[in-house]
């Protein structure tokens, strides 16, 4: 239940992005996984800091509904669809946009997570 709620957030958010932007780069594919980033952050250390959280609610939560929101291997079909149209610094933009900032979301939303 987690996953298909996590999915139908991943398709609806990445949708709305999508269509306010354009589709000259997956804008929608990059939220997701920054909003996701973060968001993973902010629930794990509320759940690892805050909350006395079973190992269960966990799994339902970081691995069901963030795993299914999240979409990792979208941005990898994609960043591959920019590549073959040699689309290089689509790419390139794609991949450091997504791992680098992130990696700096989830550090904010760990930060967040623990002050709250």
């Amino acid at each position: 239940m987690a996953g298909g709620l996590g999915t139908l957030a991943r398709f609806g958010l990445s949708g709305i992005v999508q269509h306010a932007i354009g589709r000259t780069f997956p804008w929608g594919t990059v939220c997701v996984n920054l909003v996701g980033c973060f968001g993973f952050g902010v629930l794990w250390a509320i759940m690892e800091d805050r909350l006395s959280v079973s190992g269960d609610v966990r799994i339902v939560v970081l691995v069901g509904f963030m795993g299914a929101f999240t979409t990792f291997s979208t941005f990898v079909f994609e960043t591959g669809q920019l590549i073959e149209e040699l689309q290089w610094m689509w790419a390139l933009a794609n991949l450091l946009i997504q791992n680098i900032v992130g990696i700096a979301c989830l550090f904010v939303g760990l930060a967040i997570g623990r002050l709250l």
